[in-house]
């Protein structure tokens, strides 16, 4: 892999890729530094102005996965160095990242993950066919099938695969569908979260960093909504910068390529890696400097804009007036001949799978509270309600509880309508629907929690399922207000961001040729918080402002969908709940339960002993033991044996495998050695050394014990397995059935002697092997000389009964080497 990318990837290609990273951050730069001064203009103003929307019912916790651990368990990994799986311990901490451990004790150790993946930007798919659908683009005139045997073979039928368009794919795989399912909500549940990595408090940064991408991507003629525009700034400019250097480099690098189809695409991938972690590196040292730089004079530019913001406020409003001479007429007329037509067709797409989703949220939360009622009247107590309350709080970030949710709005389409406004696809939209609905859960779960600690502080515990059933209903009637301003602001966003750039790229041909003249009327001391660009994109956005929210409150007023009028206000219709905003969340665990944490799991960030709390259980799977505790290597898919071929081969092993080096054995292959239980006759031939054998020939003994048993039992250890004993039981059926017979009529002769002598009672064991029915002495005796030893010495003991004798004498146990 190394060799591969450095031989494609030298000193001139490197210095290249700096090069052209610096052009595009240079570029950037200065964008940022005036849209920094704009965004910071505004965030004063509508300080001062003292500018807000509608009131949230609901309560909002600042950081709800405190503590918190979200998922951790085993999966396999491939490796892409020697081509195996191998089993790896993996943990999702609070901040989404995914971690893998050799072995979950590493984990608990606190030491360094192998891998630390950051999902921004990726994509999880469960299926080779769709990895091989993305993959083919990768190349130019590179096509893979699925038939033709593509680079990675999964070990079982059930992948997990993290692709990403320019950064290294992660393979995985499990043993069940059932874990795959739940690993898949996880994984996405990750991308999702990291995608999402732009702060929203943050309200001068934030949006100077997003309107300099659109204007650095308007300025190369991209004018729709881009779907790598997530993960944190330095990936989002990384991804700015590979947009048009990964073309080119795939053209110069591509033909190069040499080896199979397989191969091929395996070379550029890692090569695509490498040149993404290097511009990564260079974009993230380049915006922190950046970042540096901006913050040094945003004092100086806030205190200038608090004391001129009159000033600066009159003198926007009189060029903006300008500007709005120039570009409404053509505005409008583009408005009613292009864009009114299909707005209420995108109002319609966009609304049917969200108010879905936000409906369904509402009645997963409601199922959760009812059956937490049901259990309790079923005899539950304060202790289990605390259970049932901890599982509850992290309703709003357990990914599988929340797919059913999340689903709805995947089922978002715009076809038809992507081609005309330019939308490359509603991944944008769907991702912020979903993060909008999971902050609506959380919401109402966080409010239930205050209601209920407050109501049960009030009323005790006389009448729990009626103080929860009371709580409930409170918090659907709020749920249901903020879910209808929520989903109300989220459609007029979603329009404009449709909508706007595709007036931008219609009007800015004729209109921006006009604006320079504009900046004459700014004075210099405002030109830094005034660019004619951001007034005329207002002007744009006014335009069109009126169109939008008429359609969204007509949808209102029609009672569609649930949404509430905008004259249905709801101020101060609890009161007393508003107070608990910043009341510390319950911890009830510790209120109600025993105080300890729900699943033993380390928390996996950075050297801390302390255990956190797991939102999604672990996978059990009923019948199976729980999977892979110790790292295990699997070998590749053209290394795993034919599974009735190793049944067969190596069924005798398989009964109690040891370390195929241990002295012991070695030490038995050299001299054989053979235990065997000889009758009182043979006593005295052993005190010499030797034993004879039945064909005269004398045999070595290296160890004599004697033993006396009364019932002789097996330990567990000696007994062979089950599989072993079929076998034996199937290749020796003729021979043992002839000695089961002998031994059958010998016994039988033993009890009719018994029962002539009244007086004597003898109880005879017989110990039969499970491996072999008795040992020969000599290893060249044959099966018919071992039968007729076996019936010589029953015969003698037959004769010792018959003729009186009280008792069997003892067996003496001997442990023979051949000579």
């Amino acid at each position: 892999m190394g060799d591969v990318v450095s031989s494609h990837l030298d000193e001139s290609k490197r210095e290249m890729i700096a090069v052209r990273t610096r052009d595009v951050m240079r570029q950037f730069s200065d964008l940022y530094k005036q849209q920094y001064a704009v965004a910071l203009f505004n965030s004063v103003r509508y300080e001062l102005e003292g500018g807000s929307g509608p009131q949230s019912q609901l309560l909002h916790r600042k950081d709800p996965l405190a503590g918190r651990l979200i998922f951790s368990g085993n999966l396999f990994q491939y490796l892409e160095e020697n081509r195996k799986w191998r089993n790896r311990f993996v943990s999702v901490p609070n901040n989404y990242s995914i971690n893998l451990y050799e072995t979950k004790t590493a984990h608990e150790r606190s030491l360094h993950p192998k891998v630390t993946i950051n999902c921004a930007g990726y994509k999880a798919l469960t299926s080779m066919e769709d990895y091989i659908e993305l993959i083919n683009n990768s190349l130019p005139d590179v096509k893979a099938k699925l038939a033709n045997s593509p680079f990675i073979k999964c070990a079982t039928p059930f992948p997990l695969i993290l692709w990403h368009p320019y950064a290294r794919h992660h393979y995985f795989c499990v043993m069940t569908e059932k874990e795959q399912q739940k690993w898949h909500a996880v994984l996405q549940d990750c991308i999702r979260h990291c995608n999402n990595g732009l702060p929203e408090d943050c309200t001068v940064q934030t949006p100077a960093f997003t309107d300099s991408v659109r204007l650095h991507r308007q300025a190369k003629g991209h004018y729709g909504t881009w779907d790598m525009m997530c993960g944190t700034p330095p990936q989002i400019l990384s991804n700015l910068v590979m947009e048009t250097l990964h073309p080119e480099l795939r053209d110069a690098i591509g033909p190069r390529l040499k080896g199979k189809m397989q191969q091929r695409q395996r070379d550029w991938m890692f090569i695509s890696d490498a040149v993404y972690k290097q511009v990564l590196a260079q974009t993230n040292k380049e915006y922190n400097s950046l970042v540096e730089a901006c913050e040094v004079q945003k004092v100086e530019l806030d205190s200038r804009l608090r004391t001129d913001m009159d000033q600066v406020i009159t003198s926007k409003e009189h060029i903006t007036s300008k500007i709005r001479a120039l570009v409404l007429p053509k505005a409008e007329s583009l408005l009613k001949r292009s864009v009114q037509p299909y707005i209420g067709s995108i109002l319609d797409a966009l609304m049917e799978p969200t108010s879905r989703g936000f409906s369904e949220v509402r009645d997963v939360f409601f199922r959760e509270v009812v059956d937490i009622n049901k259990n309790l009247v079923n005899g539950g107590d304060q202790a289990k309600l605390g259970e049932h309350m901890e599982r509850l709080s992290m309703l709003a970030f357990h990914p599988v509880k929340m797919k059913s949710c999340y689903d709805n709005v995947e089922e978002l389409n715009l076809e038809g309508l992507q081609q005309r406004f330019d939308v490359s696809s509603p991944s944008v939209f769907v991702s912020r629907a979903q993060i909008l609905m999971r902050e609506q859960m959380d919401n109402a779960v966080h409010t239930f929690e205050q209601l209920l600690q407050q109501s049960l502080a009030s009323q005790g515990d006389n009448e729990m399922c009626k103080v929860i059933q009371g709580c409930q209903d409170r918090v659907l009637k709020k749920y249901d207000y903020d879910s209808s301003t929520v989903r109300k602001k989220f459609f007029r966003e979603a329009l404009l961001q449709i909508i706007i750039p595709y007036m931008l790229q219609q009007l800015s041909p004729t209109c921006s040729p006009e604006l320079p003249r504009f900046k004459e009327l700014i004075f210099a001391d405002f030109s830094r918080f005034l660019l004619v660009e951001n007034m005329f994109e207002e002007v744009v956005l006014q335009s069109v402002s009126k169109d939008i929210m008429m359609a969204v409150k007509e949808a209102a007023v029609q009672r569609r969908h649930n949404l509430y009028r905008d004259s249905i206000v709801m101020t101060n219709s609890d009161p007393n709940l508003h107070l608990l905003a910043e009341t510390t969340p319950v911890d009830w665990a510790t209120k109600f339960g025993n105080g300890e944490a729900e699943s033993p799991s380390g928390d996996g960030e950075g050297g801390s002993g302390k255990r956190r709390k797991q939102v999604v259980s672990m996978i059990q799977l009923d019948g199976v033991p729980i999977p892979y505790e110790s790292c295990m290597e699997i070998p590749g898919v053209e290394l795993i044996p034919e599974e009735e071929a190793a049944v067969s081969d190596h069924s005798e092993e398989q009964s109690d495998p040891k370390s195929p080096d241990s002295v012991e054995e070695i030490r038995d292959l050299i001299n054989p050695v053979m235990e065997v239980v000889l009758p009182n006759e043979v006593k005295s031939d052993v005190s010499n050394g030797k034993v004879p054998t039945e064909d005269g020939e004398q045999v070595e003994v290296s160890k004599v014990t004697e033993t006396v048993e009364d019932v002789p039992l097996k330990s567990p250890q000696d007994k062979t397995s089950a599989q072993s004993l079929v076998q034996q039981l199937i290749g020796n059926k003729k021979q043992e059935d002839k000695e089961e017979e002998k031994i059958r009529s010998a016994i039988e002769e033993i009890d009719l002697a018994v029962q002539g002598e009244s007086e004597n009672t003898v109880d005879v064991c017989q110990e039969k092997s499970d491996s072999e029915t008795q040992l020969p002495l000599d290893t060249n005796s044959s099966p018919l000389e071992d039968t007729q030893l076996v019936q010589k010495v029953l015969n003698e003991v037959i004769n010792e009964v018959v003729n009186g004798k009280e008792s069997i004498v003892d067996p003496v146990e001997g442990e023979v080497s051949l000579a």
